[in-house]
C-alpha cells in the first residue's frame, strides 16, 4: 500500500517482496494484513492529521513567504520617503531663492512642502498595515506575500513620482508667485494634481493589502479514502465530492 503526498493523492496497492522466492499463499496473507494495517492507519476518514500537504507548515505558507512582505513594507517606505524628500528639499530651495526678495510670502508658499511630506505618510500607513498583518508567520501565505509587495511598489513608486513633479512645480511657482502673485492660485491646483498621484497609489495599495487574508495554509487535497473522492478538513473528516 503506498500513500502518495501532495495536492492529488493516490493510493494504489503494490505487491512487496515480489522478487524473493516465497510461496504464493504466504506473500498474499502478508500483503492483505499490510495492506489493511497501513488502510486503516491512511485512509480512515476521521484520523486526525489526515492532511496531505507537502510542508509540515502548509505548501500555502513556506519559510520564505515573509520576505516577500518585508520587501513591500520597506518599498513602501522607501520610496515615498525619496519622493517626499526630493519634493521638500526642491520646494525648500525655491522658497528660499524667493524669501530674500519677499519674506513676507514664506508662510504663504510653504505649501509645497507640505504636500511633499503628505506623500511620506501614505507609504507610513502602507508599511504599518503590511507589518501589523506579519504577526503570525505560521499563517502567512506566498499569496499574502506578493499581495503585500505588490501594495507596497505600488504605493512607494507612486509617492516617488508625486514627490518628484511637486518638486518641480514647488520650485518654479513660488519664485514666480514671488513676481506674479496671480500665478499663487495656478500653482496650488497643479500641486494637488500632482498629489492626487500618490493617493492613487495608495488606493491601490490599500485595496491589495486587505486581500487573500482568509487563505489557508494548508491546502485542500483531494483525499482517494474519502466516498466519492471527496476532500479531507484540518481534522481529517471527508466531505464533499471531487468534481
Amino acid at each position: 500500500f503506498e500513500m502518495i503526498r501532495g495536492e492529488k493523492i493516490v493510493c494504489r496497492h503494490a505487491t512487496p517482496f515480489a522478487h524473493l522466492p516465497i510461496p504464493s499463499t504466504i506473500s498474499s496473507i502478508f500483503v492483505a494484513t499490510l495492506s489493511t494495517v497501513m488502510a486503516d492507519n491512511y485512509c480512515t476518514p476521521d484520523v486526525a492529521g489526515n492532511i496531505y500537504d507537502e510542508y509540515v507548515e502548509g505548501i500555502n505558507c513556506p519559510v520564505y513567504a515573509g520576505f516577500f512582505g518585508v520587501m513591500g513594507a520597506t518599498a513602501a517606505m522607501v520610496f515615498s520617503s525619496l519622493g517626499a524628500a526630493y519634493g521638500t528639499a526642491k520646494s525648500g530651495t525655491g522658497i528660499a531663492n524667493m524669501a530674500v526678495m519677499h519674506p513676507e510670502l514664506i508662510m504663504k508658499s510653504i505649501i509645497p512642502v507640505v504636500m511633499a511630506g503628505i506623500i511620506a505618510i501614505y507609504g507610513l500607513v502602507v508599511s504599518v498595515l503590511i507589518g501589523g498583518g506579519m504577526s503570525d508567520p505560521t499563517k502567512y501565505t506566498l499569496f499574502k506575500g506578493f499581495l503585500d509587495l505588490g501594495a507596497g511598489l505600488s504605493v512607494g513608486i507612486s509617492g516617488l513620482a508625486a514627490g518628484y513633479a511637486i518638486g518641480i512645480v514647488g520650485d518654479s511657482g513660488v519664485r514666480g508667485t514671488g513676481q506674479q502673485p496671480k500665478l499663487f492660485v495656478g500653482m496650488i491646483l497643479i500641486l494637488i494634481f500632482a498629489e492626487v498621484l500618490g493617493l492613487y497609489g495608495l488606493i491601490v495599495a490599500l485595496i491589495l493589502q486587505t486581500k487573500g487574508t482568509a487563505m489557508s495554509c494548508h491546502a485542500k487535497p483531494i483525499n482517494p479514502c474519502c466516498a466519492n473522492g471527496g476532500y479531507s478538513d484540518d481534522a481529517g473528516v471527508c466531505s464533499g465530492a471531487a468534481n
